[in-house]
C-alpha cells in the first residue's frame, strides 16, 4: 500500500483515499475477487487503476460504454499511465496496432466493450497475453433486477472459467439494490469476494422536487440565475429534447442537444463541445451522460420523472464529481408517469421485466410526492439507514413553509377507498371525491356512496396529488402495475381512527449558489486554452475543485503546487509554469502580499 500511496500522489496528484478506495484496493493487491458499490463520482475507476499498475500483466477493463473507453484513456494517458481501448469506433489497421502493441508489454490497461468477448480473434489473442486482472464496470447489467439489463454481460463469467490462469476479478457500480448485489455475486461467479459499500449518500448534492409549476419556467428561472454554471438537463423523449433546446437557444443560452435522432456526427460534436466547455448546457435523453467523466457539472435538472431510482441517481450524480456543491432538480408532472409507461410497454416484450419496471417507476413517483427527506428516502431505497432526522440540504427539509394539516382531507380519502372495496385506481376515487357523473363513476352506483361529492372543492387532480403523497408516506399503497387499484395500509387505519394526523408541505428550489473568484475564473480562462492546444477536455487538465484551491492558496513554485489536491508530478511538468505565472500576475495586480496566503498545511 505504500507504493500504491506514492503513485496516488505522483499520477493522481492525491494524498490520501476517498471512502472506500483504500479497502477496495488493498483487497485487490492482495489478489481477492472484489465487489464495490460505491456512488457515482467515488472515484470507483482509480480503485482498479492503481492495481493495474502494481500487477506485472495486463488489467482489462470491460465496459458498455464507449465514450467512457476513450474519457477514462484519455485521462490515464495525461497522468502518465499507457493505457487504450479496443472498440468498434476504430479500423481493422488501429485495432491490429494496439493488439500487437498489447502483446509486446506496451500498455497496462485495455478497455473493452462485453460483445468483444465472444469475438473468436479477440479470444485467441488473450490466450497469449499475461491477464492478471478483469475489472467489470457497470457490473449491475449482469442482473434481470437492476436497471439497465444487458444480456451480454452473460458472457463474462464462462469467458473467466475457460481461461488457463484465472485472473483476479473486480466488479463495480454506483447502484445496487440488495437483489442485485447478490445477482453480481453469483452471475460473475466471484471467488470468495471480498464486498465494499462505501454508502450512497452525496453530501455535496442538494435535491429538490418540484411540482405544480410550468417546467419551461422552472428551467428559464434557473438557468438565469446560474449562467456561468455548467449544467445538463434532462428529458424524457426527442421531441422534449428539441423543444427545450430550441427555447435555450433563442433565450441566447450556451446550448447542445443530444438524442438517438440525430446523427452519430452530430453527437459527437455535441458531446464533445460539452466536455471541452465549448457550450455550458446540454440537453439530451438518458442515452446521454454513461461514462461521461465530466467533474466540473453544476447541476442536473430533470425535465421529466425518470423510469427508476438507479437511474435517476446516476444521471443526477453526474453533477459535482470534483466535490463540490451541486444541484439535482426533478421537475414533476403526473403525465409524466403515463409517458414512461407507454416506453416500458413498447421497448420490453418480457411481461416480467415490464413488472419489474413498473414497479420501479412507482418507488420513484413516491420519491416526488413523499413529505420527508429526499436523502433520506434514496439511501432506505439502497438499503441505507439515515440516522439524521434531517440532512439540512434538500427541498423537504430545507423548505421553511409551515405544515399543514390534511387530517380530514386524508380521513375523507380512506374512507372513499374503503367504501369502494378497494377495487379501483387514484383516478377513479378521485372522481367519487369529486363528485363526477361520468359514465363509470355512475356505471357503478358510486353516486350512492356517502364520500361521494365530500371534495367537491377540490379539482381531481389536487386530490390525486394528495393520494399520491399519502402513497409516498406509506397510509395507501398500490397493488398491480399497469393499471395498480389503491389500498389502505394499516397507518390509513389509525388515521380514520383519529389516533394519528397527516402533515404536508410544499416543495421550493434551492438557494442560489454563489459566483466564482475573480482568480478561479482566470484560471478556469486559462485551463480552456491549454485544453484548445493540448486537445483534451479541460476537467481532465484540472478539476474545479483544484482550481478552487489554487485560487484559494496561491502556490508560486512547483513545491508549493504539488501539495495541492489533484496535481500529479506530471501536471507539474506540463502546466505548472502557465498557472504559477497566472497567480503571480494576478497577486501583483492586487498587490497581494505573499506572506498573506491562507497556508495549505494548517
Amino acid at each position: 500500500m505504500d507504493r500504491v500511496k506514492k503513485l496516488l500522489k505522483k499520477h493522481y496528484g492525491y494524498s490520501e483515499f476517498r471512502k472506500g478506495q483504500e479497502e477496495t484496493i488493498e483487497s485487490l493487491i492482495n489478489e481477492r475477487d472484489t465487489l464495490a458499490i460505491m456512488p457515482t463520482g467515488a472515484g470507483k475507476s482509480l480503485c482498479y487503476q492503481l492495481p493495474a499498475m502494481i500487477y506485472d500483466g495486463i488489467t482489462i477493463v470491460i465496459s458498455p460504454l464507449i465514450s467512457l473507453m476513450k474519457d477514462q484513456v484519455d485521462a490515464l494517458n495525461e497522468a502518465g499511465i499507457n493505457a487504450t481501448y479496443i472498440n468498434s469506433t476504430l479500423s481493422y489497421d488501429e485495432i491490429d496496432e494496439r493488439l500487437y502493441m498489447l502483446q509486446s508489454g506496451e500498455y497496462k490497461l485495455l478497455y473493452i466493450a462485453p460483445e468483444r468477448l465472444v469475438a473468436p480473434d479477440f479470444r485467441q489473442m488473450m490466450s497469449h497475453i499475461n491477464i492478471s486482472m478483469i475489472a467489470i464496470d457497470e457490473a449491475h447489467c449482469v442482473s434481470q433486477w437492476g436497471h439497465d439489463f444487458r444480456p451480454s454481460y452473460a458472457s463474462i463469467a464462462p469467458l473467466i472459467a475457460e481461461m488457463d490462469k484465472r485472473p483476479i476479478v473486480a466488479a463495480f457500480t454506483a447502484t445496487a439494490t440488495e437483489s442485485v448485489k447478490l445477482d453480481i455475486l453469483k452471475l460473475l461467479n466471484l471467488n470468495d469476494p471480498k464486498v465494499v459499500i462505501t454508502g450512497f449518500d452525496r453530501e455535496n448534492l442538494y435535491l429538490s422536487v418540484v411540482k405544480g409549476r410550468n417546467k419551461k419556467d422552472v428551467i428559464l428561472d434557473y438557468v438565469s440565475s446560474h449562467r456561468e454554471d455548467v449544467g445538463i438537463i434532462y428529458c424524457a423523449t426527442r421531441k422534449e429534447v428539441d423543444a427545450t433546446y430550441d427555447l435555450l437557444m433563442k433565450k441566447g443560452y450556451d446550448v447542445g442537444r443530444y438524442h438517438a435522432g440525430l446523427t452519430d456526427e452530430e453527437r459527437k460534436e455535441t458531446q464533445e463541445a460539452f466536455i471541452y466547455d465549448d457550450i455550458k448546457i446540454i440537453v439530451a435523453t438518458n442515452a446521454f451522460g454513461m461514462g461521461i467523466d465530466k467533474s466540473n457539472v453544476r447541476y442536473v435538472i430533470h425535465h421529466n420523472l425518470p423510469q427508476n431510482m438507479e437511474a435517476y441517481y446516476q444521471e443526477a450524480g453526474r453533477a459535482g464529481r470534483d466535490g463540490e456543491p451541486s444541484e439535482c432538480i426533478l421537475i414533476f408532472s403526473p403525465q409524466d408517469i403515463m409517458i414512461q409507461k407507454f416506453i416500458i410497454e413498447q421497448s420490453i416484450a418480457s411481461q416480467d421485466r415490464q413488472n419489474i419496471l413498473y414497479e420501479k417507476l412507482q418507488t420513484m413517483a413516491d420519491y416526488c410526492h413523499t413529505s420527508k427527506c429526499l436523502r433520506e428516502y434514496i439511501l432506505n431505497y439502497f438499503g441505507e439507514e439515515y440516522e439524521d432526522e434531517t440532512c439540512d440540504y434538500c427541498s423537504n427539509c430545507k423548505d421553511d413553509s409551515e405544515l399543514t394539516d390534511m387530517t380530514l382531507e386524508a380521513q375523507k380519502i380512506f374512507s372513499c377507498i374503503y367504501r369502494m372495496d378497494q377495487r379501483f385506481g387514484t383516478t377513479m376515487v378521485a372522481d367519487v371525491l369529486k363528485g363526477s357523473k361520468n359514465q363509470k363513476v355512475l356505471s357503478q352506483n358510486f353516486q350512492e356512496l356517502s364520500t361521494y361529492g365530500i371534495m367537491e372543492e377540490y379539482a381531481a387532480k389536487e386530490i390525486k396529488a394528495m393520494m399520491n403523497g399519502l402513497i409516498a408516506d406509506e397510509y395507501l399503497e398500490l397493488e398491480g402495475n399497469q393499471y395498480p387499484v389503491v389500498r389502505l395500509k394499516p397507518r390509513a387505519i389509525a388515521v380514520l381512527k383519529g389516533k394519528e394526523t397527516v402533515m404536508r408541505k410544499m416543495h421550493k428550489l434551492a438557494p442560489k449558489s454563489e459566483k466564482d473568484s475573480e482568480l478561479f475564473t482566470i484560471l478556469k480562462d486559462l485551463r480552456k486554452e491549454i485544453s484548445q492546444r493540448e486537445k483534451v477536455p479541460p476537467y481532465i487538465i484540472f478539476a474545479d475543485s483544484t482550481l478552487s484551491d489554487m485560487s484559494t492558496y496561491m502556490p508560486l513554485n512547483d513545491r508549493e503546487l504539488i501539495d495541492i489536491k489533484g496535481v500529479g508530478e506530471s501536471k507539474v511538468k506540463k502546466y505548472g509554469a502557465e498557472f504559477i505565472k497566472a497567480i503571480e500576475s494576478y497577486m501583483k495586480a492586487k498587490d497581494i502580499d505573499p506572506e498573506s496566503r491562507p497556508n495549505i498545511h494548517n
